[in-house]
């Protein structure tokens, strides 16, 4: 439990804004499968989980990016030590 707690602390801006995202997109999920179904039970079983698997995919996709782009910083960061011309 200690490590799960640790783990929303360190990421907690991230899931924070992945939570808005979700609930935005259960929304907007809702209105389109209302529209499209005409049928209130078939719109809200699609709306939870369509953006719940899409919130756990924008998450691992987000640390994916942040991976990516700290790579990017270190490549172009001079190697501490490096011979200067």
């Amino acid at each position: 439990m200690a490590r799960i707690r640790a783990l929303a602390h360190r990421h907690r801006q991230d899931l924070l804004k992945t939570a808005s995202y979700y609930l935005m997109h259960i929304v907007v999920a809702a209105a389109v499968a209302y529209a499209v179904t005409g049928q209130l039970w078939a719109a809200l079983t699609l709306s939870v989980l369509e953006p719940t698997v899409q919130a756990v995919a924008y998450f691992f996709h987000e640390k994916a990016w942040a991976r990516r782009r700290a790579a990017a910083q270190a490549d172009a960061t001079p190697a501490a030590g490096a011979a200067t011309a």
